[in-house]
């Protein structure tokens, strides 16, 4: 997801986001452990994904 993308969420929508972003990462974790998952590199994209949003609802609360 890219950070314009984000910009242009509302705030109930990066919460809802943010909660999808960690449960495929608990996912992800749970398959890399496993021995399961076949792109690790998703993992990093996941968790970048993760702080954009977290990035995001700070900047707004600190505007706010």
């Amino acid at each position: 997801m890219k950070a314009k993308e984000i910009r242009e969420l509302s705030a109930e929508d990066l919460q809802a986001k943010l909660k999808e972003a960690r449960a495929e990462l608990f996912n992800l974790r749970f398959q890399m452990a496993t021995s399961q998952l076949d792109n690790t590199a998703r993992v990093g994209l996941v968790k970048k994904d993760i702080a954009r949003i977290q990035t995001e609802m700070r900047a707004r609360e600190l505007s706010a």
